[in-house]
C-alpha cells in the first residue's frame, strides 16, 4: 500500500498536554506489554558494536518508548552504556517515573529537541522508535542527513505497517484503552477523565494508530530515502524486516559510518 501522509493529532503543537501525554503514556505501556521491539535488540546491539558506540540518544521518545525492555535485551546481547531520551514535546512526568536498568545510565533531556537538527552536545547513536513515520519524505531525509553530516550512526524502527493486516490489528484500540488506562503509569487523573468521562483519548489513539499505519515507510521507500541523502555512500546501511513476538514484522533502517583508515 502506498504511503499516505495524513493528519495525526500528536503532531500538532497546539494539542493539549493532557491528551498528548496520555496518548504517549498509553503507547509506551502497550509497547512494553507486548514487547513490540524485542526483535530490535540484536540488530541495535550489532550496530553499536560495529560503530563502537556506548551512548544512545533516542529521538521522539514520548513517554519513554520501549526502553525498559529494550535495555535489558541489549544487555543480553552484551551491550550497555548511557541512554538519553529526547522529544520535541518532552513528557517530563513520565521521565520522572523511569526505572533505569542495572547496567544503564538513563536520563530524559528536559528541553525540546528537533530530530531534523539535533544539538551537537547530544552525541551518541541516534535511535527512533514508532516515530519516523511522523516525518514526511522531505523531513525524513533531513533526519537522516543530519546524522550523516555529523557522522553519527542512526537506527530507525517501526512496529506498524502500511497494509490491511496492520490496520485491522489497531481496530480494538478504543476497547484496549478503556481496559488498560487505570494500569498505565504514571497514573494521571486527566487520562482517566479523558478516557471515561469525556472519551477523547480512545478516539485520538485509534485515529493516530490508523494514520501511523498509512504513514509507515516500506523497506523500498526507506531505501529510496537513503539514496537521496547527501553522503549516504559513506555509511553501511541495513534496511529490512525482522520477525518479533507480535503478528507483524518489525521494519528497520540502520546506518553506520564506514570506518576510515
Amino acid at each position: 500500500m502506498a504511503r499516505r501522509h495524513l493528519f495525526e493529532w500528536e503532531d500538532q503543537p497546539w494539542l493539549p498536554v493532557a491528551l498528548r501525554d496520555g496518548a504517549t503514556d498509553y503507547l509506551r505501556f502497550m509497547i512494553e506489554l507486548g514487547d513490540a521491539y524485542g526483535a530490535a535488540s540484536p540488530i541495535l546491539a550489532d550496530a553499536m558494536r560495529r560503530s563502537r558506540a556506548t551512548r544512545i540518544t533516542d529521538l521522539c521518545s514520548g513517554g519513554g518508548g520501549p526502553w525498559r525492555r529494550l535495555t535489558r535485551g541489549l544487555e543480553r546481547n552484551g551491550v550497555a552504556g548511557d541512554l538519553v531520551l529526547t522529544d520535541r514535546f518532552p513528557n517530563l512526568r513520565a521521565a520522572a517515573a523511569l526505572e533505569p536498568p542495572l547496567r544503564w545510565r538513563v536520563a530524559y533531556h528536559p528541553e525540546s529537541v528537533d530530530a531534523r537538527a539535533v544539538p551537537a552536545e547530544l552525541a551518541g547513536f541516534r535511535t527512533m522508535f514508532s516515530a519516523f513515520h511522523h516525518f514526511a519524505p522531505a523531513d525524513a531525509r533531513k533526519v537522516l542527513a543530519d546524522a550523516v553530516a555529523a557522522r553519527i550512526p542512526i537506527g530507525v524502527f517501526e512496529a506498524t505497517r502500511s497494509d490491511a493486516s496492520a490496520i485491522l490489528a489497531i481496530l480494538p484500540i478504543p476497547f484496549l484503552v478503556l481496559l488498560t488506562m487505570p494500569f498505565v503509569r504514571p497514573f494521571r487523573w486527566s487520562s482517566i477523565a479523558l478516557t471515561y468521562l469525556l472519551p477523547l483519548l480512545p478516539l485520538l489513539v485509534l485515529w493516530d494508530g490508523f494514520v501511523s499505519c498509512l504513514r509507515t515507510y516500506t523497506v523500498a521507500e526507506l531505501r529510496a530515502l537513503v539514496a537521496e541523502v547527501p553522503g549516504s555512500d559513506g555509511y553501511t546501511w541495513d534496511i529490512g524486516e525482522a520477525k518479533g513476538k507480535g503478528p507483524l514484522p518489525l521494519t528497520y533502517l540502520v546506518g553506520v559510518p564506514k570506518l576510515t583508515a
